[in-house]
C-alpha cells in the first residue's frame, strides 16, 4: 500500500500536466503538435485563411484521427485505475496531446471567424468532452413541446438532466476547468444573444463534480447574466435552468430566486411552497409557505388564480391547513395574541359598519367619503387591497381563528367538518386543551349536516383517548405520591368528560338535524325521546319545539306534536307517576286550535283528538260542546275548502273529517234527532260523499225511519253522477224492493227507469237484471222479457253475449224454446265475430233438438267464415262430430271443403302468427294432433286439416315421412265403416 508521501508525489506529478490549453498552445511554445505529417495541412491553410471549409475539413480530419488513435490506444495498453479516476478523459497522453492540437487548431480558426456559431459550438463542445467527460445519451419519449408550461419544462428538465462519464478531476484539473469557463466567456463576448451557447455553460454548473468555486456565486452571476442578455422571449429557457439550479442549492438561493421569477409568473407557487416545506430544505420557512398557500385560496376563490395542479379553492385552503396543524408553532399567533387580535378585528369591523351606516344618504344610496385611494391595474381594474396576512417577507404570524371563520367557514359550509377540526388541531398541537375543548363544542353547535358532525365527533373523541393515554403513560413513569394523585385526578376527570361526551351524541347529532331544518316535526318527536322520564325536559321541548315551528313550513304531523303535548298532560307524564292534569291538557289543545296549520285536516284531527281526550274520561256533553264549536258554520258558507290564501279555522267548516267524526258521535252518544240534524248540516254544506249518504240511510233505517232513508237516497242520486251514483242506486233499489216487494210496483218501475236513464252502458246490467227480476217476481213475464230485450240493446258490448246467455235462458224458461229463435237470429247480428261462433253451437244444438237438421247445418256453415281451424278447433270438432252422428257423405264432404276454404282463408302471416301464438298458449293443437284418431272419419279430418304451409327447412322431410295423396280431395273411409 503507497504510504501519504508517495501518494502526495503522485498527484504533485499529475498536477504538473496541467495547464494544457492555457495560455494557447503554439507550434512555437509546443513543438510537437505538428508533425511532418501535418505539414500539407498546415501549407493548405496558409494559402486559403478565408475558406471555412478547408478549415472545418482539417478539424473534422484531426478529431476523426484523434478517436481512431483512441481505439487503438484502449485495445492495446490500459491506463491504472488510479489515474483515470483523477484526470478521466485526460489521463492519457495521447488525450492530453490530441485536447492541445484541437486547441491550436480550433483557436486558429476562430481568429479567421470569430462570429461563427458552428465553430464555437464544435470547440465547446469538444473542450467539455475533455473536461466534464463523455455525456450519457438518453432516449427522449415522443416529442418536445415546442413552449412547454413552466411546471412540465421543470418536471422535464429533472428527468433529461445531462449525465456524465468519468470526469477530470475539479482540485487537480483546476486550471482546465477555469480554462473551460475562460473560453465560454470569450464565446459569449462574440455570441451574446444565442441562447445555445449560454444553455451550454449553464449546464457545466449541473456537473456533479463542478468546483464549488464556480457553483455558487460564479453560476447565479451567469444567470444573472443571461436574463440580462437575452431579449425576454428567450427568458423561458434560462429560467427552467436557474430555478432547477436553485432547488438543488436550497436555502436562500432556493428563496432568492423563486421570489423574482414569481414575482413575474405566480404559476410556479404551489411548488414553491412545496420547496420551502420540504426535509431536505436547509431551513424550512412554514410561515412564509403559509401565507402564499393562503394568498393563492383567497384568490382562487375570487377566480383570479387557477392551479396548475387543478386544486379547487378548498384544496389549496386545505393545503393550508394542513401547513397550519404541522407547524402551528411558527405560523400562528398564541391564545393571548389571538384573542388580543380577535378584538380588534370586531373592534375595526364594528367601526367600518359604523362609517357605512353614516356614509348613506338620506335616499338610501351611498355616496364616495374621504378616503384611503384604491390601487388599480394598468388595464383599470381594482386590485385586492394590501394584506400582511398574504406578504411572505412579513414575519407577523397569522390569526388562525379569523382566517378559518372568515375564509374557511363562512364560504365552504359543506366542509365545516374538517375547519373545525383542523383549528382544533392547531390548538392541540400548540398545547393549548382547553382552547382545543372549546373549538370542538363550538363546532358542535354551528355545523349543519351529520357527516360533518361526525367527523367533529370522532376528532373530540380521539383527542381524549390520546390525552388519557398520554396521562396513564405520565402516570406509570411518575414517583412522587404528589404527582400520582393529581395525576390520577386528572385521569378521572378526563375519563369523565368522554363518558359524558358518549352521552352527549344522540343530543348533539339531534341539535344538528334541528339546525338545519328546525321545522321537522320527527326530529322533534325523537328530542322528547332521548329525554325519557325527565318530564321537566320533555316540557321545555315540547313548548321549545312549538315556539320554534312555523305551521306553513312544518313537515308532516305538526298536528300530533300538540296531540302528544296534551297526551302528555294527560297521562300524568312521560313515567305516568304523576297525576293526570286535564286542564293543562285543555290549554295546549285549546292553543292548538288557533295555530293556522297548512292543511285543514290538521286541524280537524286537533278537534277529534281534543274529543276524544274528553270521552276517555267520561266528558260526555264537553265532548258534545267541543264539537259544536268546531262545526260551528259561519254566515258565509261559500268559501272554498281548497282556497289556500285563507286560513284553515277559516275553511274548517267544511272538513268532512271533522264532520264525520262529529256524526259518530251524535250517533253513539246522543239523540237519533241531533244526528240526523248533523247529517242534514252535511248535505247542505255539499260536503258529503257517497259513505255519508249510505251511513245516514242506514241509520234511519236501523231507527225505523224507512222512508226518510229513502228520501235520502234520493238526495244522494241527486247530488252525485255515475259512477258514483250507481252504487247509490244498486243500494236504494235493492233496499226498496226488499222493503216494499211488490206492494209499490209503480213506484219501483219509476225508480228503476229514473236509474237507467242516465246510467252508462258499462254499469246498467246489475241494474236491468235487477229490474227483470222484480217484474218476474212481481210483475208481468212479458214485461221481463222486453226488459231484457231492452238490455241487450243498453249493455256495454263485452256484456252483451252474457245478457243473451240470461235473455235466453228466461225465454226458454217461460215460453219454450222456440221461442228463443228470433233471439238467437238477433244475438248472431249483434255479437261480434269472436262470440258469434258460441252462440251459432248453441243455436245448432237447440235446432237439433227440434229436428231441424238442416238449420242446424246451415247455422255452423254461416259461423264457419268467423272459426280460423287453428283457433278454433272446438267448433270444427262440434261440427264433425255433428255431420257422423247426423250427416252423409257428401254433407261431410262438403263440411271438409268448407273447413279448408275457411283455413285458406285465414291463411296469412299475421292469422298464422296469431294462430302459433293461441295455440301455444292453449296447446290444444298438439294435443289433438298427437292423439290417435278415434276412427276413420276423424283420420280423414286429421289428414284434410294439414298446415296451409310447410316451413322450407321442413318441406322434404314432411314429404319423405308422407307421401303425397293423388287426389287431393280424395276422402279415406274405413271398409268397415256403413256408409
Amino acid at each position: 500500500m503507497p504510504s501519504v508521501a508517495e501518494k502526495r508525489t503522485s498527484i504533485e506529478e499529475l498536477t504538473s500536466y496541467f495547464p494544457l490549453t492555457f495560455p494557447i498552445p503554439t507550434p512555437t511554445t509546443h513543438p510537437d503538435l505538428i508533425t511532418t505529417q501535418d505539414l500539407h495541412r498546415e501549407e493548405d491553410l496558409l494559402r486559403n485563411p478565408d475558406s471555412f471549409r478547408a478549415w472545418w475539413t482539417a478539424i473534422n480530419t484531426m478529431r476523426e484521427g484523434y478517436v481512431a488513435q483512441q481505439k487503438l490506444e484502449s485495445a492495446t495498453s490500459k491506463l491504472p485505475e488510479e489515474v483515470t479516476n483523477v484526470l478521466g478523459p485526460l489521463a492519457s497522453p495521447l488525450a492530453r496531446l490530441s485536447l492541445q492540437r484541437l486547441t491550436y487548431i480550433y483557436e486558429a480558426a476562430l481568429k479567421q471567424f470569430p462570429g461563427s456559431f458552428k465553430l464555437w459550438k464544435s470547440y465547446l463542445t469538444m473542450r467539455m468532452s475533455f473536461v466534464l467527460g463523455k455525456p450519457v445519451a438518453k432516449k427522449r419519449a415522443g416529442g418536445r413541446k415546442k413552449l412547454p408550461e413552466m411546471k412540465d419544462a421543470l418536471e422535464e428538465a429533472v428527468e433529461y438532466l445531462d449525465e456524465y462519464e468519468t470526469c477530470l478531476d475539479p482540485i487537480v484539473g483546476w486550471e482546465e476547468w477555469k480554462a473551460l469557463i475562460a473560453t465560454f466567456e470569450r464565446a459569449l463576448m462574440w455570441l451574446p444573444k444565442l441562447p445555445r451557447l449560454w444553455l451550454m455553460y449553464i449546464n457545466i454548473f449541473f456537473h456533479p463534480r463542478c468546483p464549488s468555486l464556480l457553483s455558487y456565486t460564479h453560476a447565479r452571476r451567469t444567470f444573472d447574466r443571461a436574463l440580462r442578455t437575452l431579449p425576454p422571449s428567450l427568458h423561458s429557457r434560462i429560467w427552467t435552468q436557474y430555478l432547477l439550479f436553485a432547488e438543488r442549492k436550497g436555502g436562500e438561493t432556493t428563496v432568492a430566486v423563486y421570489r423574482r421569477y414569481l414575482a413575474v409568473d405566480p404559476s410556479l407557487t404551489e411548488r414553491y411552497t412545496a420547496l420551502l416545506l420540504s426535509p431536505s430544505n436547509s431551513a424550512p420557512r412554514p410561515l412564509e409557505a403559509a401565507k402564499l398557500l393562503l394568498s393563492l385560496a383567497r384568490k382562487a376563490a375570487k377566480g383570479q388564480y387557477t392551479s396548475p395542479e387543478a386544486k379547487s379553492p378548498y384544496q389549496l385552503l386545505e393545503d393550508w391547513i394542513e401547513v397550519v396543524e404541522k407547524f402551528p408553532e411558527e405560523v400562528g399567533l398564541d391564545v393571548d395574541d389571538t384573542d388580543t387580535s380577535n378584538e380588534a378585528i370586531a373592534k375595526a369591523d364594528a367601526d367600518a359598519e359604523a362609517a357605512k351606516a353614516e356614509a348613506s344618504s338620506n335616499n338610501g344610496s351611498l355616496v364616495r367619503m374621504a378616503g384611503p385611494p384604491i390601487p388599480v391595474t394598468a388595464d383599470g381594474k381594482p386590485t385586492a387591497p394590501y394584506s400582511e396576512d398574504e406578504d411572505p417577507s412579513s414575519l407577523r404570524k397569522l390569526n388562525i381563528e379569523d382566517i378559518i371563520e372568515k375564509d374557511g367557514l363562512q364560504v365552504y359550509k359543506d366542509q365545516a367538518g374538517r375547519l373545525w377540526t383542523g383549528l382544533a388541531t392547531y390548538w392541540i398541537k400548540r398545547g393549548e386543551f382547553d382552547r382545543a375543548k372549546e373549538t370542538f363544542e363550538r363546532g358542535f353547535k354551528a355545523v349543519l349536516t351529520i357527516r360533518d358532525f361526525t367527523q367533529i365527533y370522532d376528532s373530540y373523541g380521539e383527542f381524549h383517548e390520546s390525552l388519557i393515554s398520554a396521562l396513564v403513560a405520565a402516570l406509570e413513569a411518575s414517583e412522587g405520591d404528589e404527582d400520582v394523585t393529581e395525576l390520577e385526578e386528572e385521569v378521572d376527570q378526563r375519563v369523565k368528560e368522554l363518558e359524558d361526551l358518549a352521552d352527549r351524541r344522540p343530543f348533539l347529532a339531534n341539535d344538528v338535524t334541528l339546525r338545519r331544518n328546525p321545522n321537522d316535526v320527527q326530529e322533534w318527536e325523537k328530542r322528547v325521546a332521548l329525554w325519557g322520564d325527565n318530564d321537566e325536559e320533555v316540557i321545555k321541548t315540547y313548548t321549545k319545539a312549538i315556539e320554534t315551528i312555523n305551521p306553513r313550513k312544518a313537515s308532516a304531523n305538526f298536528h300530533r306534536l300538540f296531540a302528544n303535548f296534551a297526551k302528555f298532560y294527560e297521562e300524568g307524564g312521560a313515567s305516568g307517576e304523576a297525576e293526570s292534569d286535564l286542564n293543562s291538557a285543555r290549554k295546549i289543545l285549546e292553543k292548538a286550535t288557533k295555530v293556522n296549520f297548512k292543511n285543514v285536516d290538521d286541524l280537524a284531527e286537533i278537534w277529534c283528538e281534543w274529543a276524544e281526550m274528553e270521552l276517555r274520561h267520561d266528558n260526555y256533553d264537553e265532548a258534545i260542546r267541543v264539537m259544536q264549536r268546531a262545526t260551528a258554520i259561519p254566515k258565509n258558507t261559500k268559501i272554498s275548502y281548497h282556497d289556500h290564501s285563507l286560513s284553515s279555522q277559516a275553511r274548517l267548516f267544511k272538513s268532512l273529517k271533522l264532520w264525520s267524526f262529529y256524526v259518530d258521535l251524535e250517533e253513539s252518544i246522543g239523540s237519533v234527532q241531533s244526528a240526523k240534524a248533523v247529517y242534514d248540516k252535511i248535505l247542505e254544506l255539499r260536503i258529503a260523499n257517497a259513505q255519508i249518504i249510505v251511513n245516514y240511510a242506514a241509520f234511519l233505517e236501523e231507527n225505523n225511519y224507512f222512508e226518510d232513508s229513502f228520501k235520502v237516497y234520493e238526495r244522494g242520486v241527486e247530488l252525485f253522477t255515475f259512477p258514483v251514483s250507481f252504487e247509490i242506486w244498486n243500494i236504494y233499489l235493492s233496499k226498496f224492493v226488499k222493503r216494499y216487494g211488490g206492494s209499490k210496483l209503480e213506484r219501483a218501475r219509476d225508480l228503476f227507469e229514473q236509474a237507467l236513464e242516465k246510467c252508462p252502458p258499462k254499469s246498467c246490467k246489475p241494474l236491468f237484471l235487477m229490474y227483470a227480476q222484480l217484474e218476474e217476481d212481481y210483475g208481468l213475464a212479458k214485461r221481463s222479457m222486453a226488459i231484457y230485450e231492452r238490455a241487450t240493446q243498453a249493455v256495454a258490448d263485452e256484456d252483451k253475449f252474457e245478457m243473451f246467455t240470461v235473455y235466453i235462458a228466461k225465454a226458454t224458461a217461460n215460453f219454450g224454446l222456440p221461442a228463443t229463435r228470433p233471439i238467437y237470429e238477433r244475438a248472431l247480428e249483434v255479437l261480434p265475430d269472436r262470440q258469434t261462433a258460441e252462440m251459432c253451437l248453441r243455436f245448432a244444438a237447440l235446432e237439433r233438438k227440434l229436428g231441424e237438421i238442416d238449420r242446424a247445418r246451415a247455422i255452423c256453415a254461416h259461423a264457419s267464415q268467423f272459426c280460423d281451424p287453428r283457433v278454433n278447433p272446438r267448433f270444427w270438432s262440434e261440427w264433425n262430430t255433428f255431420e257422423i252422428e247426423t250427416g252423409s257423405e257428401d254433407t261431410f264432404r262438403e263440411m271438409l271443403r268448407i273447413k279448408r276454404s275457411v283455413q285458406a282463408q285465414f291463411n296469412t302471416e299475421a292469422s298464422y302468427l296469431s294462430a302459433q301464438a293461441l295455440g301455444a298458449r292453449q296447446g290444444g293443437h298438439k294435443a289433438e294432433d298427437n292423439t290417435p284418431p278415434a276412427d276413420a272419419m276423424a283420420a280423414a279430418d286429421k289428414q284434410a286439416n294439414g298446415p296451409a304451409f310447410v316451413a322450407a327447412s321442413g318441406a322434404k322431410q314432411r314429404v319423405d315421412e308422407a307421401p303425397q295423396a293423388k287426389n287431393d280431395e280424395e276422402i279415406q273411409i274405413s271398409d268397415d265403416e256403413d256408409m
